[in-house]
Parts: C-alpha cells; sequence; structure tokens
C-alpha cells in the first residue's frame, strides 16, 4: 500500500480556440442545443404526438425503475451522513487547509436555499402537507382515515421525506464530489471530473463529453420544471390581486380554475428576462444580492403565519412530526413497493416523482453549492447543506401546511383549501388568515417573493450550464448566457403549449431525462468513496515518510 499512484487529475476538455464558441466545448454544445432544440420543434409542430409518447415512456420509466430510485436515493442519504460522521473524511477542507470561505454563510446559506427549494417551498409549502393528508400509506392500507386529525402526522412523515435529508442529500452529493475534485485536486468544474477515480484517462473522450451532456439535459429540465411550477404560482397571485380573468382557464375534468396558456407564457417570458439579466451579472452581483432578497422576504412571510396562522398546532405539530420522521428514517429510506399496486402507484406518482425532480435538478444546484463552497471542510458542507435546510424546509411545511390543515380541520375552510389548485393552496390560505386589507399587501410580497426564486434558480442554471459548456471555467461569455436564456424560454414554452396549458408533459420529459442522470450520480457515490479512502491512505503514509525523515535527521 505505500506505493499507492497519485490520483488522476489530467482531465482534458478541449475547446474552441475562436469564434462564436471560443471557450467552449464544441460536442457539449451542440449535442445539447439540438437536443432541445429538436425537442423544441416536436412539441410545437406534434403536440399531441409529445404528450403522448412522453406520457408513455414516463409510465414505463416509474414503474420498471421504481424500486432503483428508491434504494439509489435511499443509499446517497447515508452514504452523505456516514461521509460527514466518520473523522479522516468529514474534516478535509474543500481547497487549500488555511484557505477561508468565499462567501459569509449567510449569503452561502441564503444562495443554496433560494437555488436549492425556494420556489419548491413556495408552491409546496400547503400542496405538500394537503396531499398527504388525503393519501398516504397510512391512509391507502386503512391506518387513518384521510382528513383526519390521526392523518397528519404520517402526513408529515413524507413531507418531511420528501423535502428533507434525502433531497437535500442528493444535491450535496453532486455537490460534494464536484466541489472535492476541483478544489482539493485542482480539476476543472464540470460533471466528468466526478467520475475519474473509476474511468480515468477515458474521461477524456466521447464517454466524457456524453456525462456532462446528460447532466446539461437533466438541468435544463429540472429547471423547466420547477420554473413551470413557479410560474404557474406566479400567475394565482397575479390574479388574486388584480382579478384579471385571461390569467385563468377552466380546470380540467371539473377541477378549480388553472392558469391560462397565456398567463403562463407571459409569466415565463418576464421571469427570463429578468432572469438572463441577473445571470450577466454573475454569481458575486445578481445572485447573491437575490439570494439575499430572497431569504429576507421568506422570514417574513414565515412571520405572518406566525402572527396570524395556527402557530400552536403548528409547532405542536412539527415537534411530534419530527421524532416520528427520525424514528422511521431508516425504513424511508429503502422502503420500496411494488408498482401496479395502491401503495406502488401512489410511492411511483409520489416519491418517485420527487426523487426524480432533485436528481434532475442535481446538476444545477450541485454545481452551483460547489461553486459557492470553496474553503468549507467536508463536514460542514453535508451538515450546512443537508441537515441544516431540511430543519428550515420542516419548520416552513410545519407552519405554513399546518395552518392550512387547522384551518380545514376546524372547519373555517369548508373544503376550500383541499379544493384548491396545488400553486393556489397558498393564497387560499391565506385569505382565511388575515383581512381583506392585509391580505392584499402578503399577497404582493408573495408574489415578489415567488419572481425573485424564479429569477434566481433560473440565473443559477444558465451560470451552471454555461460552466459545464465551457469545460468548468466559472467566467463565461455572456453571449451564452443569453442564448441558453432564450432557448431554455423556448423550450419550457413549448412544453408547457403541448399540454394544453398544463405542466404534464413538462414532468414527463424531465424524469425521462432524469433516469441516465440517476445512473451517473450513481457511479459518483462509488468514484468518491474510492477518492476518499485513497487520499486517506496517501496522507497516512506521507505522515509516516515525515516521521522517518525526521528520526533519521534525529540521528
Amino acid at each position: 500500500m505505500n506505493d499507492i499512484k497519485p490520483p488522476f487529475t489530467d482531465i482534458d476538455i478541449p475547446t474552441a480556440d475562436a469564434g462564436f464558441y471560443q471557450g467552449h466545448s464544441l460536442p457539449i454544445a451542440l449535442a445539447s442545443k439540438i437536443t432541445f432544440a429538436l425537442l423544441t420543434v416536436w412539441a410545437l409542430l406534434r403536440p399531441g404526438s409529445a404528450e403522448a409518447i412522453l406520457s408513455l415512456l414516463n409510465t414505463e420509466v416509474l414503474g420498471v425503475f421504481n424500486m432503483f430510485y428508491i434504494i439509489a436515493v435511499g443509499l446517497f442519504a447515508w452514504f452523505l451522513l456516514i461521509v460527514a460522521a466518520v473523522p479522516s473524511s468529514g474534516q478535509r477542507r474543500l481547497g487549500k487547509e488555511d484557505e477561508k470561505p468565499e462567501f459569509s454563510t449567510f449569503s452561502w446559506f441564503a444562495m443554496m436555499f433560494g437555488a436549492g427549494l425556494g420556489v419548491g417551498l413556495m408552491v409546496y409549502a400547503t400542496a405538500e402537507p394537503m396531499a398527504n393528508w388525503t393519501s398516504n400509506p397510512d391512509i391507502i392500507t386503512g391506518g387513518v382515515a384521510a382528513h383526519s386529525a390521526e392523518a397528519v402526522t404520517s402526513a408529515y412523515r413524507y413531507t418531511f421525506m420528501h423535502y428533507g435529508i434525502h433531497a437535500w442529500g442528493i444535491y450535496v452529493l453532486t455537490g460534494l464530489c464536484l466541489a472535492y475534485y476541483a478544489y482539493t485536486r485542482d480539476m476543472p468544474l464540470t460533471i466528468r471530473t466526478a467520475l475519474t477515480p473509476l474511468l480515468g484517462r477515458h474521461l477524456n473522450g466521447p464517454i466524457g463529453h456524453v456525462v456532462d451532456i446528460l447532466g446539461v439535459v437533466a438541468t435544463i429540465l429540472g429547471v423547466a420544471v420547477t420554473i413551470g411550477f413557479g410560474i404557474s404560482q406566479l400567475v394565482e397571485g397575479f390574479y388574486s390581486i388584480t382579478g384579471m380573468e385571461w390569467l385563468l382557464q377552466a380546470g380540467q375534468d371539473g377541477g378549480p380554475p388553472a392558469p391560462s396558456s397565456v398567463g403562463l407564457i407571459a409569466a415565463l417570458v418576464i421571469v427570463m428576462a429578468l432572469s438572463t439579466l441577473s445571470a450577466v451579472s454573475g454569481v458575486g452581483r445578481g445572485v447573491k444580492y437575490l439570494s439575499n432578497l430572497n431569504l429576507v422576504l421568506s422570514t417574513l412571510l414565515l412571520l405572518v403565519f406566525v402572527v396570524f396562522g395556527s402557530v400552536l398546532f403548528s409547532v405542536s405539530t412539527y415537534g411530534r412530526a419530527l421524532m416520528d420522521y427520525i424514528l422511521h428514517f431508516p425504513a424511508l429510506s429503502f422502503e420500496a413497493y411494488s408498482t401496479g399496486t395502491p401503495l406502488g402507484d401512489w410511492q411511483s406518482g409520489s416519491t418517485t416523482f420527487y426523487w426524480a425532480w432533485w436528481i434532475a435538478f442535481s446538476p444545477f444546484v450541485g454545481l452551483f453549492l460547489a461553486r459557492i463552497s470553496r474553503g468549507r471542510t467536508v463536514r460542514e458542507f453535508v451538515v450546512g447543506a443537508v441537515v441544516v435546510p431540511s430543519l428550515v424546509c420542516f419548520a416552513w411545511m410545519a407552519i405554513l401546511g399546518g395552518t392550512a390543515i387547522d384551518m380545514e380541520l376546524s372547519g373555517i375552510a369548508q373544503g376550500a383549501i383541499i379544493d384548491a389548485s396545488a400553486t393556489n393552496m397558498l393564497f387560499a390560505t391565506l385569505q382565511f388568515i388575515v383581512s381583506e386589507q392585509v391580505y392584499g399587501i402578503v399577497a404582493i410580497m408573495c408574489v415578489v417573493l415567488i419572481l425573485t426564486f424564479l429569477v434566481t434558480s433560473a440565473d443559477s442554471g444558465l451560470l451552471v450550464i454555461n460552466t459545464i459548456m465551457a469545460g468548468g471555467e466559472e467566467e463565461t461569455d455572456t453571449r451564452h448566457r443569453i442564448v441558453w436564456g432564450v432557448l431554455l424560454t423556448l423550450v419550457i414554452a413549448a412544453l408547457i403549449l403541448a399540454g394544453g396549458g398544463g405542466l404534464v408533459v413538462l414532468q414527463n420529459a424531465m424524469i425521462i431525462g432524469a433516469l441516465p442522470f440517476a445512473f451517473v450520480m450513481a457511479a459518483m457515490c462509488v468514484s468518491l468513496g474510492k477518492a476518499l479512502y485513497r487520499d486517506h491512505y496517501r496522507d497516512l503514509f506521507a505522515n509516516a515518510g515525515e516521521q522517518d525523515l525526521a528520526a533519521d535527521r534525529r540521528g
């Protein structure tokens, strides 16, 4: 073991020397653009075909790979907790031994929170607890009744699972892999770098290009779904403030009114225009300032629910649900149900959907987390980006979602929140806890918060996409950020129109696109484990060599 080889670090990603693509990898850039150009044209010219085929493929993916998603994500979470707990790996610094973090703890937390789950928390703070209060494994098996007081604990058990350690673990696994190689081995900050302990020099060619392209595809689709849900809630918010009827259309199958295609496209154009402007300004300015604003506005919204909402019910629910979540954490990590059964159908449509969404989002959030986390230790990274955000998400959902549930349990809402669309539940809840005058102010604040969360997610995504295109270079040409801003807008618009104004086609495309990257993530997990193990032994032998040398000198 004392002749252990040095790690492979000679990653070579050829980039164009001149022209529009100067500094960018042509195979990655062109393959990614052609893929999404074809998807856009297909969705616009053959919307019926796109919807039918993507729906069929989505059903097959969820049915065949349900167990794979569940087991893989469970392993990711436990792997990170173990890595953080082991002294030899947890104490390693992502950078030089004496390097200080680039961003303050407040800005670091604000940026990772906004990029990771900002929009999702706005949409699902009430919708997720309400959905699990309507249906979860305990309800399906007859253990408790839907919409009962007894069903609250199990509702939050699965809510916490979907937005807790497993969710953030997906992001942080990708981010830790990228940051570890980039900052401790001076390698490019790009997806293929994370597989070097397994594939070595084979990544300096087509295999490496494929890995990076899969990262770009997953990133764009993950960001697209997040923006899709966000603009839907943004339209609902504008409607609640202005009453403009053109913003909504009749719901499908007798459901509640939903945002219209015109409203969604208008909101999309506004969001992407602002996002592109912010992305052009870079991480140090646009993303940082918007993220800080997000955190301040989020705190204000939370205070509204603390002051006017069901705070006692929410706090007691939080305590019980957190203990229940901890006790059930091992089982939740690996509990996979057979597809084609009521439990399997629930899991594939709920948990597996979330895991696919977070995996699709992980190249973007992971690379972004790596970009802002230089100088922090592995343990600090895992605790600060997995455990702490999870606890904040739990509090957020317990307070906002708990208020919504309490309004229904007490009979005040009389089904109005339950019957609302997922993107309108937040506004429906606010209407029951504040006066009409206060509601107008809070609704405007929510719309601004949704908008800034959307802009933060989209501009961060544009920065990450261009970093991958440029072979890991963090500073890229602003022209390419603008081009990808336009292309991302077209992709989202085309998939929304293919779904008749709904988000189903967008969701299906995301789940399908996430599957290949899920296998990449599994390989990344093995790769990082190997790198940490071998680096530990390199350090041991290096220290032993220094001690022998010191002994020789003394002798």
